[in-house]
């Protein structure tokens, strides 16, 4: 059994006041059958209401409204996670697995995950790849999901700000540079392609010392749930090549990451803005006290003093402008 204290720092900066910002997140940790969620806090600074509801997926969603004048915005996400340990994944099923798959669909609700998404779109670079790869029905659907997930790890190659929160997916299959976003998006469409029911998954990624994950581990982290006969979700994580285990942390799930971006929202004013972001994930094999603080950057002090200062002067309305977080 692992145990697991995130702290998810982000700061919007503007150039400019703003009289007003509304904001979704969704960093509060899903609980399951092999991951619990202990506690949950969210901070914001101004200070506001905040409220909380689940969407139709099951993920935790927070949103609030600051109507008064500010030149930032901070969000800061705490939480203290349990994780069971999971049995190995099998490296391949019954030579029938293609038909109880398709029965398996036949009798559930899984259409969401096998339609073309904001993302997850099929395309010519996508399909071109598909026939590279030899992305068609044979062997069994988990072996077939095991080499995908090897390939594309193979074909990628891992570049931070290589592409834009809303890059579409050929700008990486073209460049072969990408983000985990980028891994996740191809390999979802390229299992749609071949009906197998697949979903983005949103969140964490533990790096111990003994670990060499070439994704970034101060930042959030991406991967694939596919659905497979007699396993259920399984998760695979084709930036580094593994299968998601008790390091991964889930926040949300969703057809793509038009579905669960951290933060989204809109805010009131005409300037520049700017975006920070920090992750922070700690393990240990016993539980964490619970009032126990995490560290905190040697700027969160003066982040949240600015903050709560009044602006210079006020701004009138003039657009609406939105923001994202990318992974």
């Amino acid at each position: 059994m692992n145990f697991y204290s995130i702290r998810h720092l982000t700061r919007f900066r503007y150039s400019q006041p703003i009289s007003e910002s509304i904001m979704e997140t969704r960093m509060h940790p899903r609980s399951d059958s092999s991951q619990h969620c202990l506690t949950y806090s969210l901070s914001v600074s101004p200070r506001c209401r905040v409220f909380t509801y689940r969407d139709h997926l099951g993920n935790n969603v927070q949103h609030f409204d600051i109507p008064g004048d500010h030149t930032q915005l901070v969000i800061i996400a705490e939480s203290v996670v349990e994780q069971q340990v999971l049995p190995d994944v099998p490296s391949f099923l019954a030579p029938e697995a293609w038909g109880a798959l398709d029965e398996l669909i036949d009798s559930g609700d899984y259409w969401e995950m096998l339609l073309p998404s904001t993302f997850a779109a099929k395309t010519p670079a996508l399909t071109l790849l598909a026939s590279q790869l030899d992305v068609v029905r044979r062997d069994d659907p988990l072996m077939l999901v095991h080499e995908l997930n090897h390939r594309l790890f193979e074909y990628f190659e891992y570049v931070p700000k290589s592409t834009r929160v809303d890059s579409p997916i050929d700008e990486a299959i073209v460049s072969g540079k990408g983000v985990c976003q980028d891994f996740a998006h191809t390999m979802i469409a390229l299992l749609r392609h071949v009906g197998i029911p697949a979903r983005y998954v949103s969140g964490y990624l533990y790096r111990g010392l003994e670990d060499h994950d070439r994704s970034t581990p101060d930042a959030t982290h991406a991967w694939v749930d596919v659905l497979l006969p007699h396993l259920g979700w399984v998760g695979f994580d084709p930036t580094n090549n593994l299968v998601a285990h008790h390091r991964h942390i889930r926040t949300a799930v969703g057809r793509d990451y038009a579905d669960v971006p951290p933060t989204h929202g809109i805010f009131r004013g005409n300037t520049e803005s700017e975006l920070y972001v920090a992750v922070q994930v700690e393990a240990s094999d016993q539980p964490p006290a619970l009032d126990k603080k995490l560290p905190i950057p040697d700027n969160w002090s003066v982040l949240v003093e600015h903050a709560q200062q009044a602006p210079e002067r006020s701004l009138p309305v003039i657009d609406l402008q939105q923001m994202q977080q990318q992974q």
